[in-house]
């Protein structure tokens, strides 16, 4: 089983969809394995959002995932680092065809729904990012 981080993020939280986009990823089969509602700070965007850092647009990604708390989750299911990312969409809402989360619930490239690990990489070091090791609870407790 592999594991991925999902961040409900504020347009998610705003619109009153997190029950809704949770339950498409476990009828889906993703089993949540850890879950909590966090108030994102700039420190931890920083760290988040590294790679966006030196970019024009990295101030208004900080104003809008700090402005409203968001529901930070650990899911796993046989490839879901891939399997999520599919079930999403295109990070660009737009775009997104229906049928995905994003084509049907997102507005735009930045209230998109949901952010996702796009690599094993990165899904490892966001999980640490976010939970303590204690904090993350095994699937098996899915029948």
């Amino acid at each position: 089983m592999e594991k991925t981080l999902i961040i409900l993020k504020p347009d998610c939280m705003e619109k009153r969809l997190a029950g809704k986009v949770l339950a498409r990823f476990e009828e889906e089969g993703f089993s949540l394995s850890a879950c909590k509602m966090i108030k994102l700070d700039e420190k931890l965007l920083r760290i988040h959002y590294a790679h966006h850092a030196d970019k024009p647009f990295f101030p208004e990604i900080c104003a809008f995932m700090s402005s409203t708390p968001v529901l930070v989750m650990v899911l796993e299911a046989e490839n879901a680092i891939e399997k999520a990312r599919e079930l999403l969409g295109p990070t660009d809402s737009t775009i997104a065809p229906s049928g995905t989360i994003r084509g049907d619930m997102g507005e735009s490239k930045m209230k998109n729904i949901a952010h996702a690990s796009d690599s094993k990489e990165a899904a490892e070091a966001e999980v640490k990012r976010f939970f303590e090791p204690e904090e993350l609870f095994d699937a098996t407790y899915v029948s």
